[in-house]
């Protein structure tokens, strides 16, 4: 067993043991990163707070594009459908594949017409026309030949998944990133495959009781090049290694935030830390009272949550100027939410 591979498991141990997946909505707001993350590595700039926002309220943010939103929308419905379908044990097909396509780029999707025919990628068509990656990047497989091959990574996963041991977490999860690194080597469509991959990489790790991995924004470089270089070196291992160390050092970050959040939390007086009920999301808990409470003073906003003061102030400098915007002054004013 590689290094790595041992510090994947401690680093889940000590992930469960923390209770951070015991937390009011765990569920929600950890799909509501993996989609932004997703779709920021795309170029959406819109925040996980601001897609809270967006999914709950439908509340749209300040200076983000229609385009940006609905490409997180869409996400967020073929998330669901997904890890619904994730729960049937039924075998991967192209036509599933295509409708999680459809699913992603129901809003943003085009039609095309080339020289191999006419195809539509909002209704998940796999492409008829070659793409490469990027300027001067190697062309991805001839269209010609992908129907067939995405048919043969169906039947390559449906056998993986039918003879791996779950019980072996390491292998798992290298087998999800096997499936997401094959399947965007095929690059069945003409738009989406990113976020579909990973779209596809969560369910298997779904299907395999696995915590979701999330590519961050911030190592979208390191993330790319992995890529790349499995492709020109034909060796998979290395997009493998890459994300399980990405996801070590996500689940490491968000154990110490959750730690961080639990010390802002206290127990009536005496200050101490509140074990038994597992709060909210701070900033979704504190969008709340804003809205119940829009005169509030940093001051009664953290009486009212339990939390520090110096906590209200640093989610509010946050969320002003992008969710929400203070009319009149700091003694006599109050908080609205943007609208457009």
């Amino acid at each position: 067993m590689k290094e790595i591979d041992k510090k994947l498991i401690e680093t889940i141990s000590r992930y469960t043991a923390s209770g951070i997946d015991q937390q009011v909505d765990y569920e929600k707001f950890y799909l509501y990163s993996l989609i932004t993350h997703s779709t920021a590595i795309e170029g959406s700039t819109v925040t996980e707070v601001e897609n809270q926002l967006l999914f709950d309220e439908g509340i749209a943010a300040k200076g983000r594009s229609l385009n940006e939103q609905m490409m997180n929308v869409d996400l967020k419905n073929a998330y669901l459908y997904g890890f619904e379908w994730a729960k049937t044990g039924q075998p991967y097909t192209v036509e599933l594949l295509c409708e999680l396509s459809a699913k992603v780029m129901r809003r943003t999707g085009s039609e095309y017409s080339t020289m191999g025919g006419s195809f539509d990628s909002s209704k998940g068509e796999l492409r008829r026309c070659n793409v490469s990656a990027g300027i001067g990047g190697r062309s991805y497989l001839a269209f010609q030949k992908v129907p067939k091959a995405t048919a043969g990574f169906c039947d390559w996963l449906n056998g993986e998944l039918a003879s791996i041991d779950r019980s072996d977490i390491e292998a798992c999860y290298r087998l999800s990133f096997e499936a997401h690194f094959r399947l965007v080597t095929i690059h069945p469509w003409v738009d989406g495959n990113g976020r579909t991959t990973r779209l596809l990489m969560n369910i298997v790790q779904r299907q395999l009781d696995l915590i979701p991995s999330i590519v961050t924004k911030e190592t979208k470089g390191e993330y790319i090049q992995a890529l790349i270089d499995s492709r020109e070196q034909e060796d998979s291992t290395i997009i493998q290694d890459v994300m399980l160390t990405q996801h070590i050092t996500n689940l490491e970050n968000r154990i110490l935030q959750y730690q961080q959040s639990m010390n802002d939390t206290v127990k009536g007086e005496s200050d101490t830390v509140n074990d038994t009920a597992m709060p909210k999301d701070t900033t979704t808990r504190l969008i709340a009272a804003i809205k119940e409470h829009p005169k509030y003073t940093y001051d009664e906003y953290a009486k009212l949550l339990n939390i520090g003061r110096a906590t209200v102030a640093r989610h509010i400098k946050k969320l002003n100027g992008t969710v929400i915007q203070r009319t009149g002054s700091d003694k006599d004013g109050y908080w609205e939410f943007i609208k457009y």
